[in-house]
């Protein structure tokens, strides 16, 4: 991964949750360190719709094999249906095609979110989090992602993926290095060309009494900031 998209990750982590919720990394060995949320807008604020009205940095003028029209939204040649715009709103099932880059890599996913099944405090003793997860709920986020560009995405990471609460505001993320049965989160396979398709899951934590009832992807391009700033793309 280049320094620049290092940078833009960690400054989009900032703000995966709203302030008295913890990001969290848990690495099953009693190491796992606890991450202050930095404020964020709620999550509802990203259902306006918007598009590109001028290209995100580091897109494209004109389309590139797998890739997308920075300029117009619309997918490249090898592609498959319109580029979700920012902020847009899907229901829980519906695909929305994104533009997908991971260090290297580029290309074209089609995103789907399944499924948010609540689980239990219980089951997040595995990970040695302890106290830092007192007092909050985990939600698994099921998605899909296939390739709908012409690039091998082989070995990528997607991620990427956080809740919206009930109210409308951002949940708490909880990352996992390792494996976690619950709710399992690998890279791409070997082999992941146009048409395949792999299963993930992110994790969401809820306050005691709340409830994720809907995700956000923020991945590149919807966490741009320049001007105009873009927004993530819902499901619920």
């Amino acid at each position: 991964m280049s320094s620049i998209s290092m940078r833009k990750t960690t400054l989009a982590a900032a703000g995966l949750a709203v302030a008295g919720t913890l990001v969290l990394t848990g690495c099953k060995d009693g190491n796992e360190e606890a991450v202050p949320a930095a404020p964020s807008a709620p999550a509802a604020q990203s259902s306006a719709p918007g598009g590109y009205a001028t290209p995100p940095a580091g897109a494209p003028s004109s389309p590139a094999a797998g890739g997308y029209d920075g300029a117009s939204g619309a997918p490249a040649a090898g592609g498959a249906g319109a580029v979700a715009k920012s902020g847009q709103a899907f229901k829980i099932g519906e695909a929305a095609t994104v533009p997908f880059t991971s260090g290297s890599k580029s290309g074209q996913l089609a995103l789907t979110v399944t499924s948010i099944e609540p689980g239990n405090p219980a089951d997040l003793a595995s990970l040695n989090v302890g106290d830092k997860v007192k007092g909050q709920t985990p939600f698994y986020i099921h998605y899909t992602a296939k390739n709908t560009g012409t690039t091998d995405l082989s070995f990528a990471s997607v991620g990427h993926m956080k809740g919206v609460l009930d109210g409308g505001a951002e949940s708490g993320v909880l990352l996992i290095a390792g494996k976690f049965d619950k709710c399992p989160n690998e890279s791409l396979p070997s082999g992941f060309t146009t048409g395949k398709t792999q299963a993930s899951c992110a994790v969401a934590l809820a306050p005691t009494g709340a409830k994720v009832t809907g995700a956000e992807y923020w991945g590149d391009p919807y966490n741009n900031l320049n001007n105009p700033p873009q927004k993530g793309i819902t499901w619920k």
